[in-house]
């Protein structure tokens, strides 16, 4: 934090306090009396009513983002939490088939491995299972109906939380 910043300029910084001539980026209000130039640079674009406040940019909790075309100075965007619609979820099927379950009668099971058989009544220790089935024992039907708790997500990039101080004080910025 030299001499040499200019007043209004950000900086981050990894300690806990803000520097002599530096204030905390935490919109916070400041009288437009006590810092005409630095008022001047700023005016209400982080808020204040424009007579005897203007405001401070506020850092807290938010990523800082270059101006652009959809982004105006001191335009805030973006949710801590989302809620995703039915329209934001991918196109994607579910899909559940109707059946039987069927079963082989009065045939010692043969087979130990359940894939492409059947239930044998007559089974034995290790072997449960046959390869032909001649009785249904039960109808299998399955819907698939909406789920989730339509509940918030964390809507947050991985970060680091530091400290945006703002000069106070120093080099008034010229315009080209």
């Amino acid at each position: 934090m030299g001499v040499n910043q200019y007043l209004g300029e950000i900086s981050i910084v990894a300690f806990n306090f803000s520097p002599r001539g530096w204030a905390f980026c935490n919109g916070q209000l400041l009288s437009l009396q006590q810092n005409q130039a630095l008022f001047s640079i700023l005016g209400t674009t982080y808020g204040g009513n424009g007579v005897t406040t203007f405001a401070l940019p506020d850092f807290r909790g938010r990523a800082p983002f270059h101006t652009g075309t959809d982004f105006s100075l001191g335009q805030v965007a973006g949710e801590f939490t989302s809620v995703l619609t039915t329209q934001q979820i991918p196109a994607h099927l579910h899909q559940v088939s109707n059946g039987n379950i069927k079963a082989k009668t009065g045939t010692t099971a043969n087979k130990t491995s359940p894939v492409n058989n059947y239930f044998a009544s007559n089974s034995v220790e290790t072997k449960r299972f046959t390869a032909i089935a001649d009785t249904t024992m039960g109808t299998v039907s399955a819907s698939i109906a909406n789920s989730g708790g339509n509940q918030p997500h964390e809507n947050m990039q991985p970060y680091l939380a530091l400290n945006f101080v703002i000069a106070l004080v120093g080099v008034f910025p010229s315009r080209n």
